[in-house]
């Protein structure tokens, strides 16, 4: 059980069988069942169609390059948050996204969902504050560069293998 208190009266939570569910947070207080919470994110491939290679960045000073990513807003559909998070952070615009997979991240209690977002060129190109530095690259070197054994890296490396 990842919650302790009940989010509406602050009381503790208990697990109680629900049928067909299994085991769930429950508040005996307001008598309902408090199913987990947790954050939502979407993280990018990002392509340039004309140059063919993936924007890699680096974030708040650490010397690892990782993908894209943001948190999406309360109400937000993921393909917005997409395309919000890639114009916040890069200035640029998508010219399509296309889904590939999820991953829960149990050390930020997110869903991170992960796209692949072609821009046309980097001609827009313009990072805000949260990123330090940035790189383009072809295919096989965004494999060799990305941050190793992170969630960012198994996104990245299971599109890479598809194609």
């Amino acid at each position: 059980m990842s919650e302790k208190y009940c989010q509406v009266c602050g009381s503790k939570l208990i697990d109680k069988e629900l049928e067909g569910e299994g085991m769930v947070p429950f508040c005996p207080a307001c008598n309902e069942f408090r199913f987990p919470m947790y954050n939502v994110a979407v993280s990018m491939i990002v392509i340039n169609k004309k140059t063919d290679k993936i924007l890699l960045i680096k974030q708040y000073g650490r010397d690892v390059y990782i993908l894209v990513a943001g948190y999406v807003n309360r109400g937000e559909q993921l393909e917005h948050a997409v395309v919000r998070e890639l114009k916040e952070e890069t200035g640029m615009t998508a010219s399509h996204i296309r889904f590939n997979r999820t991953k829960f991240f149990e050390p930020s209690n997110t869903l991170m969902c992960n796209f692949t977002v072609y821009v046309d060129s980097d001609s827009e190109l313009s990072t805000n504050k949260e990123i330090d530095s940035f790189n383009w690259f072809a295919f096989d070197d965004a494999r060799n560069n990305i941050k190793p054994g992170s969630l960012a890296a198994e996104f990245l490396n299971a599109y890479l293998d598809e194609l």
